[in-house]
């Protein structure tokens, strides 16, 4: 019994094994992060191909489809000198990309009725220099408060004297590098970008939410999305997964300076690994963070008083893009250039991480885009 058992056993496998094996070779073969194989390959060679074009020395890519994060790859080198990888660990600076981070932030407390858009920022913020005009939150998120940015106008530092080595640390101290210098246009008259402004806000939620600004990102943002790596890039903490960076200076590739950013945490001071930038481009499409109904607040283009239409929402590019809402933000400073490309009504989006100054992200994007319809 036991052998024709056995013997049955043996002619059922030998006859279902060839339908099996036919049937995983015509089954679309996944990569580890989730897209088909031959679309992934299609991208590593995109990617690939367009850093050589820009001569990129590191690059982190994160790809979400339907909502979920399909890609996470690495490319190039984190350190050029020591011939250290890119990976999905390696640690890159947001830059501006911090800022959707801080709306976000504050339009969490608008939806618990903690934060007025519209209300004057110094009853909140007395701190901040009253300028003769009333300067709203909104204003601030949108680019129209009229705070002056690097070079748009004079940039007056309060002269003072610090009892900590690192004293920006508080976002509150921080508006000592700007808050004594004048409006580079009345509020609302224009729109004029501006890192300080949103300095400026993320004090604006920290007095709102009752707790530090660095805290309420940590507990609202980072935490339900699983972001364990994302912090505040203090150039004094050693992270061994940070990247180095590089600019070019004369057409040659040079390593570049690692300038102190704790001063602008709320508009670019951030880093994290690019599983946690693509992550948090993820919790926005997927509406894990805020409301629907904040969320279209957040992607609808501000109007200046005039009424004339601008190209920003309240912490994120707009626009509409082949008949779909297309959210996006860059970053630029010291190490890095990044950018976050989102499609919110096909929960799709990519992300973008470079540790060359002379880097173009969209490049990258327009590349994946391709790579990915052409499979």
């Amino acid at each position: 019994m036991r052998t024709v058992a056995r013997g049955r056993l043996s002619g059922f496998i030998l006859a279902v094994l060839p339908l099996l094996v036919a049937a995983l070779w015509m089954a679309p073969v996944r990569s580890a992060e989730g897209l088909p194989a031959a679309q992934q390959q299609a991208v590593d060679t995109a990617v690939r191909a367009e850093m050589d074009r820009q001569q990129v020395v590191g690059a982190a890519v994160g790809i979400v489809r339907g909502g979920e994060v399909v890609y996470l790859k690495g490319f190039g080198l984190a350190n050029r000198e020591t011939s250290v990888p890119v990976t999905t660990r390696t640690l890159f600076r947001w830059a501006s990309c911090s800022k959707p981070v801080t709306a976000v932030a504050a339009m969490q407390l608008v939806e618990k009725g903690q934060l007025d858009l519209e209300a004057d920022v110094r009853g909140l913020v007395p701190e901040f220099p009253d300028k003769g005009v009333k300067i709203t939150l909104r204003q601030l998120l949108s680019h129209q408060g009229g705070i002056v940015h690097y070079a748009n106008g004079k940039v007056v530092r309060t002269q003072r004297t610090y009892d900590t080595p690192h004293p920006f640390e508080s976002v509150i101290l921080a508006m000592d590098t700007f808050k004594e210098s004048p409006l580079v246009n009345q509020p609302g008259e224009k729109y004029s970008y501006t890192t300080h402004g949103f300095i400026l806000a993320s004090a604006v939620v920290e007095r709102a939410g009752k707790q530090r600004f660095v805290d309420q990102v940590s507990e609202r943002i980072l935490k339900p999305l699983g972001m364990n790596s994302m912090q505040p890039d203090y150039e004094w903490r050693d992270l061994p997964e940070r990247t180095m960076g590089y600019r070019k200076v004369g057409g040659i590739i040079v390593r570049s300076v690692d300038g102190d950013v704790s001063w602008k945490l709320g508009g670019g001071g951030y880093t994290s690994n690019v599983e946690d930038f693509a992550r948090f481009a993820q919790g926005l499409v997927k509406r894990k963070l805020v409301r629907e109904a904040t969320e279209r607040q957040m992607w609808i283009v501000q109007k200046l008083n005039s009424g004339a239409a601008t190209t920003y929402g309240l912490g994120f590019g707009v626009a509409m893009t082949g008949g779909r809402l297309h959210v996006s933000h860059g970053g630029a400073q010291e190490k890095t250039r990044t950018l976050m490309d989102l499609y919110p009504s096909e929960k799709a989006g990519i992300v973008v991480m470079c540790n060359s100054e002379f880097a173009q992200p969209a490049g990258f994007v327009k590349v994946i885009e391709a790579a990915l319809a052409g499979q």
